[in-house]
């Protein structure tokens, strides 16, 4: 299944909009927070699937994967 573009635009000008990490971007998340999130239960709607897809990727190391789309979009 390959990733919505749009959706990973989103993601990587996406910022925490709560908590310890309040206005972090989603991607520089620790992994520990999102692990935190992924054993509690993510929030509904657009923010959760923007820091389960982020869980996905660092607990799985593919983090090279947003790299590219950091440096020519994030704004």
């Amino acid at each position: 299944m390959e990733p919505d573009p749009q959706f990973m635009i989103e993601l990587v000008n996406a910022r925490m909009p709560f908590g310890r990490y309040e206005n972090s971007y989603i991607t520089e998340l620790p992994v520990h927070y999102l692990e935190w999130f992924e054993r509690e239960g993510f929030p509904a709607g657009k923010l959760g699937q923007q820091l389960s897809t982020m869980y996905e990727i660092k607990t799985n190391g593919l983090d090279r994967l947003i790299k590219p789309i950091i440096r020519d979009y994030r704004k």
